[in-house]
């Protein structure tokens, strides 16, 4: 009795990790936008400080990313229990943001003036002069301003993982939702550190003979190339994960785009590659007309408020 007692308890113990394992796999795929967002944006943060503070420094962000998620984590379990109604607007909130963000990017990347780069390179100069207190204060300041930032990417994350398992049973849910937002954290901050240091094991490498010198060069040219990359990957992102959420929020769109996906698979010989790229190039399409928009509609409230 007492041994099949045992049994079915190991059974229900492994039938809820296959639902978490399962869940998770989804989850992940939805907030990788996210992630390569938060990636970016937390090396471009971190970047800027002396090279034997930059590993203290990231750190120093991922503590505070941890007490982010100890903050969000209960605090979206308990909406997805108590309200779980409130859980479709803030992902749909959390979309429109993620549009927001990528627009101003890209917006802030083909507008700005030349006044904006020449107190960029006067803040650089500031920053070569600054004595050993100024550069502490202002890797307080980076690294604040990083926590911020990971406070409302997580948030992001978090909603979009509870939007995946609101129906789930609350054990999966609350495995589910902890083991995303600590894999999360670590996988970012793990990135990050090796990113910040890809130049100084290049700079290493460099004075190496042989092949240990060619790669060492190889580094450095690839490094800053890196940076950009993630940063426009992590854009792009945003559009796909952002205009997909609101997608998929606003039905009569929905109902379009399932139209389109249907026409783009039926098209002779070259169904199975247009079926598959129009949902996420819709989904870019509306990120980027809900991200226009929100940008204009700030912008112009700005100057009511003047």
């Amino acid at each position: 009795m007492a041994g099949g007692s045992l049994l079915l308890l190991i059974d229900d113990i492994a039938a809820v990790l296959d639902d978490v394992s399962l869940m998770t796999k989804v989850a992940a795929k939805k907030t990788a936008g996210v992630l390569g967002d938060d990636l970016a944006l937390n090396a471009e943060q971190v970047s800027g400080v002396k090279a034997d503070r930059e590993l203290p420094v990231v750190w120093a962000v991922a503590k505070g990313s941890f007490i982010n998620k100890l903050i969000l984590v209960p605090s979206a379990l308990l909406i997805a229990a108590f309200i779980p109604v409130l859980v479709t607007v803030l992902l749909m909130l959390g979309g429109l943001y993620l549009c927001y963000e990528g627009f101003e990017k890209v917006a802030h990347k083909f507008l700005h003036d030349d006044s904006e780069d020449s107190a960029h390179r006067e803040a650089h100069r500031a920053h070569l002069k600054a004595t050993r207190e100024e550069l502490l204060e202002l890797e307080r300041r980076k690294i604040r301003g990083a926590i911020r930032t990971d406070f409302i990417l997580s948030a992001e994350i978090i909603v979009i993982t509870i939007g995946t398992v609101v129906d789930a049973d609350p054990t999966v849910r609350i495995l589910t939702v902890s083991a995303i937002a600590l894999a999360m954290t670590i996988g970012v901050y793990g990135l990050v550190a090796g990113i910040v240091k890809l130049d100084d094991a290049g700079l290493y490498l460099a004075d190496k003979p042989g092949f240990q010198g060619w790669l060492g060069l190889r580094l450095l040219g690839f490094a800053p190339w890196l940076m950009k990359a993630l940063g426009v990957l992590g854009t792009a992102a945003m559009f796909l994960v952002g205009g997909g959420i609101l997608v998929h929020g606003l039905h009569p769109v929905e109902h379009v785009v399932e139209d389109a996906v249907a026409w783009g698979s039926s098209l002779p010989a070259l169904g199975v590659v247009t079926g598959a790229l129009v949902h996420p190039l819709a989904a870019a399409l509306v990120g980027i007309i809900a991200g226009g928009l929100a940008v204009a509609l700030v912008g112009l409230v700005k100057k009511v408020r003047g």
